[in-house]
């Protein structure tokens, strides 16, 4: 059996973790954690558990990616118990777990990954919008807000701006007026709903709603927690008496 786990801790709720995270947290001797993960999930923890924040947000880095590789590799070597490395959200969506896949692997380190519910199905569920509406959106595109220089990542923004799909924009906040530019000079709408949710599923939720064209003036509200946009028809305001003729069509 693996003694080494890469798991999912979910938006920061600890209603939200899965049932295996939570058994792993409460087990672990060692966790290696990010600093999106909540305090109120890592009050979780063993108590006799040795907690190290490997965390990066913004700039701010606590320790680089090749750090935490071999950090993970060392612990997981030296450590007799289980060593549980914690990601905010999933760890397989933009949690940067090929790489620390990739150290394992070449130290020869057998692992388990355990997902997590990722931001934007968080905030879907808080918000009581489906990311995907029959006649209205057909598809989901989970995109990064940010290359890893900080710039905007060089997207297909022509397949992006199409319509009959909903976008997921991740650690895009700083960056959401040029993208949204961007999205508008391939012909998206500008008039297209957007949403921003910061600190999804925690007391602190906020939504600042607008349209792709309005929301990265009103981004400037925003504090400084975790920030995920979505932009698509499948976020304008519910008709009941549509969708239930639709429904019943």
């Amino acid at each position: 059996m693996s003694s080494v786990f890469l798991a999912g801790a979910g938006p920061g709720n600890p209603d939200l973790l899965t049932v295996k995270a939570l058994r792993l947290l409460q087990t672990a001797s060692v966790i290696l954690h990010d600093s999106l993960v909540s305090e109120e999930i890592l009050a979780l923890a063993n108590p006799a558990a040795q907690l190290i924040d490997v965390g990066k947000r913004c700039g701010r880095h606590s320790a680089t990616q090749e750090q935490i590789c071999a950090l993970l590799v060392q612990e997981a070597q030296t450590s007799e118990g289980i060593v549980l490395r914690l990601k905010g959200g999933d760890p397989m969506i933009f949690g940067r777990a090929t790489e620390e896949m990739q150290a394992l692997d070449a130290a020869g380190i057998a692992y388990e990954i355990v997902p997590g519910i990722t931001a934007a199905l968080a905030a879907s569920a808080s918000l009581k919008h489906s990311l995907t509406q029959r006649l209205v959106s057909r598809a989901v595109h989970f995109v990064a807000g940010h290359a890893a220089d900080g710039s905007i990542p060089g997207h297909d923004f022509a397949a992006l701006a199409q319509k009959g799909g909903t976008l997921a924009v991740y650690m895009g906040a700083q960056n959401f007026g040029g993208f949204a530019a961007h999205l508008v000079e391939a012909g998206l709408d500008p008039a297209t709903p957007a949403l921003a949710i910061e600190n999804v599923s925690r007391p602190d939720e906020r939504t600042i709603s607008g349209t792709a064209g309005s929301l990265p003036s009103a981004l400037r509200a925003a504090g400084d927690g975790p920030v995920l946009i979505l932009v698509g028809d499948a976020l304008a305001a519910r008709q009941p008496a549509l969708l239930l003729a639709e429904a019943c069509a």
